[in-house]
């Protein structure tokens, strides 16, 4: 039984709730509980109802806590990250409407390109919010329920993210933080409140939107009684402002002002993401230009395509997850949910470069290999640099952090090794997320910076796996096809 106050971190993300007890003061990890989300929808339609995220949260944190032998008087606070760009419209009761469309419902792609032409292309959004709309975002989302169902949009009384609702739940105070927001499109990180020229252009009252804490380790409030019986932990514990779940990884890598900058970190996970956070505020289109947690810079490259699709192809083969070789000449780009970066949102999986001699394994490695080309080739985009625009050797090259489900697999270290040619950085900490807003709860309780608790708790510490020479050939082949698939001119290698 852990003698020191604890924190709950809870990791809402697409698939499940993760609640993970950390001694407060030690960083340790004392237990993770976990329960199941159910997503409904086919062809671009990902749905699920808020409801089933709180139940979520409920099994999860119970879970833990009877996993940790932590008395629920130990809980000294809490925080939830979530998954980002959700879309959660409620009545006056804080009931949901309708099921929340996800961050990979792909529906609003119309939406999300007229928008774009609407302010007058990529350089104008760019400006603003750091971000050009692509169908992910929730500005978009907003915008195809507008068009689609105008009786819901008109009903609203409220419009959340989905870390946004649960940590309303929570606290019963409407707020969200600067990182979280960044992923909306009307947001802007040049001023770091919302767009008052965007949200008419999208035709949102600001009045449906929470407040913008300081941080997502702010103290917005304090674990109301109802929460508190739902939970079974004491009423009047501390509640973080929380944060997405790619701005809370970042917090429990300790990166920020307050730990690591330009240091780049890969998650493989049912999304694929390359970020860092850093001095200079990106202004690339394959980029979005999220903000950390505390309204610096978090640029990211978000793929919809990773370890879900390379296990459905794995699946189709009859294979294990491991049972891969290198592809050979075959080349798969596993796009079958459409994808986000590139921009194809209604692309579909493409296989090419069959021969009498591709065998299973050589189709499973290249989808592997299609999915990881994916990731890497946003990492030159990332604005790695020493503050004045220069290269910064470190930027360049240093380690890979690698994190995600991904992390965990072999072929996957594999394949980000010979595809990147860089050494790997496999933090020993699995739940990063989790722990991040944990180190957001214990911000929240003692007023610390979350990322200097998180850097004094170690999370981000792991073993470095050496680099090998990069396959250029794979890269090239890989490269060809999708230049091919998207019309676009060959770009540089590295």
């Amino acid at each position: 039984m852990p003698s020191s106050p604890v924190v709950i971190g809870v990791d809402s993300s697409t698939q499940s709730t993760k609640a993970a007890v950390i001694d407060a003061e030690s960083g340790r990890l004392l237990a993770v509980g976990r329960s199941p989300h159910t997503v409904t929808g086919e062809g671009g339609t990902r749905e699920t109802d808020p409801e089933v995220w709180w139940r979520a949260l409920g099994e999860a944190v119970a879970s833990a806590l009877d996993a940790a032998v932590a008395p629920a008087s130990a809980v000294a606070g809490i925080a939830v990250a979530g998954q980002q760009h959700g879309l959660v419209t409620l009545d006056a009761a804080g009931r949901p409407l309708r099921p929340a469309l996800l961050w990979n419902d792909t529906r609003s792609a119309p939406q999300a390109a007229a928008l774009a032409g609407a302010l007058g292309g990529a350089d104008a959004w760019l400006a603003r919010t750091g971000s050009v709309p692509v169908a992910s975002m929730t500005a978009t989302k907003w915008q195809w329920l507008r068009e689609n169902e105008p009786e819901t949009a008109g009903a609203a009384a409220a419009v959340r993210l989905p870390h946004d609702f649960l940590t309303e739940r929570l606290a019963g105070t409407a707020v969200t933080d600067p990182g979280d927001a960044s992923g909306t499109c009307w947001y802007s990180t040049a001023t770091g409140a919302y767009d008052p020229g965007l949200l008419a252009l999208v035709g949102l009252d600001p009045a449906l939107l929470p407040v913008v804490a300081a941080s997502g380790a702010e103290r917005i409030g304090s674990l109301t009684r109802s929460a508190a019986e739902a939970l079974g932990l004491p009423e009047g514990i501390a509640v973080a402002a929380g944060t997405g779940d790619n701005m809370a990884a970042a917090v429990g890598l300790g990166l920020g002002g307050a730990g690591l900058l330009d240091h780049p970190v890969v998650s493989l996970g049912t999304s694929g993401t390359v970020f860092a956070a850093t001095r200079g505020r990106p202004s690339s289109p394959a980029l979005a230009g999220f903000a950390t947690t505390d309204g610096g810079h978090l640029p990211l490259a978000c793929t919809l395509n990773c370890t879900l699709a390379v296990d459905k192809v794995a699946a189709l083969l009859g294979l294990d997850r491991e049972d891969a070789e290198p592809g050979g000449e075959a080349v798969l780009l596993p796009y079958l949910d459409g994808e986000r970066t590139p921009d194809l949102p209604h692309a579909s999986g493409l296989l090419t470069g069959l021969r009498h001699t591709t065998t299973r394994r050589q189709l499973l490695g290249a989808a592997y290999e299609g999915a990881v080309f994916t990731v890497l080739r946003a990492l030159d985009e990332l604005p790695l640099g020493d503050g004045d625009g220069g290269p910064r050797e470190s930027g360049a090259h240093a380690p890979l952090t690698l994190i995600g489900g991904g992390a965990r697999g072999r072929f996957w270290v594999d394949t980000v090794r010979r595809l990147s040619g860089r050494a790997v950085l496999i933090p020993r900490s699995e739940e990063l997320v989790a722990l991040g807003a944990a180190a957001l709860a214990a911000g929240a309780a003692s007023g610390r910076d979350p990322v200097a608790v998180a850097t004094a708790w170690g999370t981000g510490r792991g073993s470095e796996l050496p680099a090998v020479p990069r396959d250029e050939a794979a890269w090239r082949r890989i490269e060809d096809v999708l230049e091919d698939v998207t019309g676009r001119a060959g770009r540089s290698e590295g």
